[in-house]
């Protein structure tokens, strides 16, 4: 099977929530395109006046534009295929995105049977980032961190008492227990987009709380497991050490500064 080569629209300079879907892709060996990435300093200028050109040809009531990155080109059904509503051009929304992804390619990103669990799982992922994001923007995404820090020492503060903890209970619950026969990924022996934005989550939480984060993920070790088991999943492996893979940085969503950085309760 050749594999079409999947147009990724996201901003350049962070990782984001663009990150969950590079992961994916990289882990299953799909190519693609980071669009605004591999135009250089035109990148911001491009990815926004394509949102336009797409605002401008595709009126709602036919084919709905993207909100917001990430997105991407949407990759044409087999003939025939069932669920198929009309032309889509583009999709939007991490979840969205990897489902459309697994779906047209199919084994790649998810195996077959676990289309639905991996949706909701993922979903639970989308949950767990904004409230991350809300830690050093609690009041209002339009205002710097200076604008709200106070407001967002109180709620770093109580989010890290009880919130984190909660969603990797959950994950620890789902990962397969260390040299389990079934394999290292949550759906067996085949990596999929649940497992890189697991790892994505772990990794983020640790460059954002590095004080914290120790602590809470001693709790956790069938999810450390699991991140261990991607971090050696030789498409990972080789993305982790290429130049594709943008640092963490005070744009994205996992952020560290130095008032957030709170021991644990």
């Amino acid at each position: 099977m050749t594999l079409p080569t999947v147009r990724l629209f996201y901003w350049p300079s962070i990782q984001g929530r663009g990150e969950f879907v590079r992961l994916a892709l990289e882990a299953a060996g799909v190519p693609y395109v980071d669009v605004a990435r591999d135009a250089g300093d035109r990148g911001p200028g491009l990815l926004l006046s394509t949102m336009q050109a797409v605002a401008a040809a595709s009126p709602a009531s036919a084919t709905p534009r993207p909100f917001a990155p990430p997105f991407i080109e949407a990759i044409p059904a087999a003939a025939g295929a069932v669920g198929e509503t009309g032309p889509l051009r583009y999709v939007s929304h991490v979840a969205v995105v990897l489902q459309h992804l697994a779906t047209r390619l199919p084994g790649r990103l998810c195996p077959e049977q676990m289309m639905e669990q991996a949706l909701q799982l993922q979903l639970t992922i989308t949950d767990l980032v904004k409230e991350v994001h809300d830690c050093h923007h609690p009041v209002a995404s339009a205002l710097y961190f200076h604008d709200q820090r106070d407001e967002a020492i109180m709620h770093t503060r109580e989010f890290l008492k009880t919130r984190p903890q909660k969603f990797l209970a959950y994950f620890e619950a789902l990962a397969p227990a260390p040299g389990a026969s079934a394999g290292p990924f949550v759906f067996g022996s085949s990596i999929s987009y649940v497992d890189t934005s697991v790892f994505q989550v772990v990794e983020g939480l640790r460059y954002m709380f590095p004080k914290a984060a120790p602590k809470l993920l001693q709790a956790t070790p069938r999810v450390l497991g699991l991140c261990e088991a991607v971090r050696a999943h030789p498409g990972v492996a080789a993305y982790l050490l290429s130049s594709r893979r943008i640092p963490f940085n005070e744009d994205g969503i996992f952020r560290h500064y130095a008032e957030l950085d709170l021991e644990l309760p």
